[in-house]
């Protein structure tokens, strides 16, 4: 899963365009949303649309959303789990 997080850190970075962040120097478990990397409701559904675009895994529900999201390492996590055909 580590080629993965780094991939899921390196388009986060990208698509947000965080000049001033490095994918590095993400933590694998720093919140994405409120205290970590302050992201909003926009944030979040661009995270969704890369997700389902890229890895061809489906969010259809809120709290799924929340749990997927609530940090690189679960949206990886997230991502490997769907992929095996595991229940999420």
């Amino acid at each position: 899963m580590t080629d993965l997080l780094k991939e899921i850190k390196e388009k986060r970075v990208g698509t947000l365009k965080l000049a001033d962040v490095q994918p590095e120097e993400m933590g694998t478990d720093e919140p994405l949303f409120g205290e970590g990397l302050g992201l909003d409701s926009i944030n979040g559904f661009e995270r969704v649309v890369m997700l389902e675009r890229d890895y061809g895994v489906k969010i259809d529900s809120k709290e799924l959303g929340q749990r997927v999201f609530a940090s690189p390492c679960s949206m990886a996590d997230f991502v490997e789990r769907s992929r095996a055909g595991k229940s999420v």
